[in-house]
């Protein structure tokens, strides 16, 4: 019923940029939050930010300063800004949004991941 799509993964320099991109489609009557997590080869899937509909942004402690979280534009579309990027960060980047269908019915959803490579 509800898809999303990652897109904007990258092999960068330490110190780079990247911008990551969500679209969402389906039968879409409300995005509610969007966020993004990542999970790292060996490690567990760890939360990165979130962005409630109306609401701020909230953002795990090593990528304040650095990282960004659009909210879901007109387009159905959200972004994660990340910039001052480390090897630390290299990691599947996941999309996670909850929606309420135009069923009236409200699940989260997650994205296939983009691959974030931060090396020199």
């Amino acid at each position: 019923q509800v898809q999303l799509v990652e897109s904007g993964g990258d092999l960068v320099q330490p110190g780079g940029s990247l911008r990551l991109s969500c679209a969402a489609s389906g039968s879409i009557f409300r995005i509610n939050t969007l966020g993004w997590s990542r999970q790292a080869p060996g490690k567990q899937r760890e939360f990165v930010a979130d962005i409630r509909s109306g609401g701020g942004a909230v953002y795990t402690d090593s990528v304040k300063g650095r990282f960004t979280i659009s909210p879901i534009n007109a387009n159905n579309t959200g972004y994660l800004q990340m910039n001052s990027l480390t090897p630390e960060d290299t990691a599947v980047y996941y999309c996670d949004a909850s929606v309420t269908t135009t069923s009236r019915s409200t699940s989260m959803y997650r994205g296939q991941g983009t691959q974030v490579t931060v090396s020199s």
